[in-house]
């Protein structure tokens, strides 16, 4: 009845979601790597507040509602999960006015428990952070993303309609009255409806079934430092800087992770290539469609000064631990190691603006989610209600 192309997170959500509100529907997922492969598998694993969002916004709205339920759905499963609280620190008396706009913004989205302390209160929370004014975030915790994606998984397999394919690259589709042929690599797959949740090539996917997305997907990569057996000393939970609205990107910052370790980072620089982890990585067809679009270049000259400082922080160990020394100054480099990177999927218009929420399109017998981005693995059961009840909506179904 239903392909769903792409095994993120929010494909694997929204198949489970389907499989429970319509448990009869024959259901198939179709992942061209392994399950949460690329950005559910390479993000911080941050279950996020809806503190930072735009009251009123899907991001907001499904963030908040995603969070408790993903949090109980953690619970009834035992999925190893933590909440255990964020500070965000002003580093500066420059950033209050934006603190205190992600403070009301938090209050505005329902963001349980969030407070104002004071720079005695963050040394507290955090000994090893330096602010003169931030907020407490308890309701913040921590997850392995790519272990709820796999938990999702599980759960559509229990249902006999319900089937998830790994290794099954979607070419292309022909379309019918009633039906679409999904082309594949290994074989042909028929569907009344299809879903693409294709993440970094959602936008490739869409062209193929005939949509124009107005949009395209550019690729920025975030590299992360690991903390080493001293470095994490400095570091309880979560220490994030406050958001600066001038920049497109949040900036570095501290995460405890469910196994262990401690991250911090990401910086963000565009990537030659979607699913290129490594500095050097490149693709020519992804590097010619990224340099292609007008919006990229659009975004290159508005953010220069700010992309030309992220490049030097890849590639200088020392500017990277500059930036960290601003939420806590005594870090040093032996506190630091080279860690893992993510590539996040930017979805630019033609003017070069980032889209900030949710984009879902509709066409005949499919759907696109053609932007979802962070909170999207926080709001992720959230998301699967959504694509659920519009798939009812406009495929009709019972």
């Amino acid at each position: 009845d239903i392909i769903i192309i792409g095994g993120g997170i929010v494909g694997t959500a929204s198949a489970y979601k389907l499989s429970l509100q319509h448990p009869d529907l024959k259901i198939l997922v179709l992942e061209k790597d392994k399950i949460a492969a690329h950005q559910t598998g390479h993000n911080s694993g941050v279950i996020h507040s809806g503190l930072y969002y735009k009251p009123g916004s899907y991001k907001a709205k499904n963030c908040v509602d995603g969070r408790r339920e993903l949090v109980a759905f953690a619970k009834e499963h035992n999925l190893k999960h933590d909440i255990c609280g964020k500070i965000i620190v002003a580093s500066d008396v420059s950033e209050l006015p934006f603190m205190n706009k992600a403070y009301n913004n938090g209050l505005q989205n329902g963001v349980e428990g969030i407070e104002k302390i004071s720079a005695a209160q963050i040394r507290e929370i955090e000994p090893y952070a330096v602010g003169v004014e931030g907020i407490w975030v308890p309701c913040t915790g921590i997850i392995d993303f790519a272990g709820v994606s796999r938990k999702y998984v599980e759960l559509i397999k229990r249902n006999e309609n319900g089937e998830v394919l790994e290794g099954v690259e979607v070419l292309g589709f022909e379309k019918h009255p009633t039906f679409t042929k999904v082309i594949t690599r290994k074989q042909v797959y028929e569907a009344r409806y299809i879903i693409n949740c294709a993440g970094l090539q959602c936008d490739r996917i869409a062209k193929k079934d005939g949509v124009n997305p107005d949009l395209k997907i550019v690729g920025f990569r975030g590299d992360y430092y690991d903390l080493t057996e001293q470095g994490k000393k400095k570091v309880r939970n979560l220490i994030y800087p406050v958001p600066n609205p001038a920049f497109p990107f949040l900036g570095v910052h501290f995460t405890r992770m469910v196994n262990g370790e401690t991250e911090c980072g990401p910086n963000a620089v565009f990537t030659f290539k979607r699913e290129g982890y490594g500095k050097t990585d490149f693709n020519l067809t992804d590097t010619y469609e990224a340099l292609s679009y007008a919006g990229t270049w659009k975004l290159f000259f508005k953010e220069w000064r700010f992309g030309l400082d992220e490049y030097k922080g890849a590639f200088s160990k020392k500017l990277f631990l500059k930036r960290l020394q601003k939420l806590i100054p005594t870090l040093t480099l032996d506190d630091i190691q080279p860690g893992r990177a993510g590539v996040r999927a930017m979805a630019l218009d033609h003017d070069g603006n980032m889209i900030d929420d949710f984009k879902i399109e509709h066409n005949n017998n499919s759907l696109h989610v053609l932007n979802a981005p962070s909170p999207a693995a926080t709001a992720s059961l959230a998301i699967g209600n959504a694509i659920s009840q519009m798939a009812k909506e406009r495929f009709h179904l019972s």
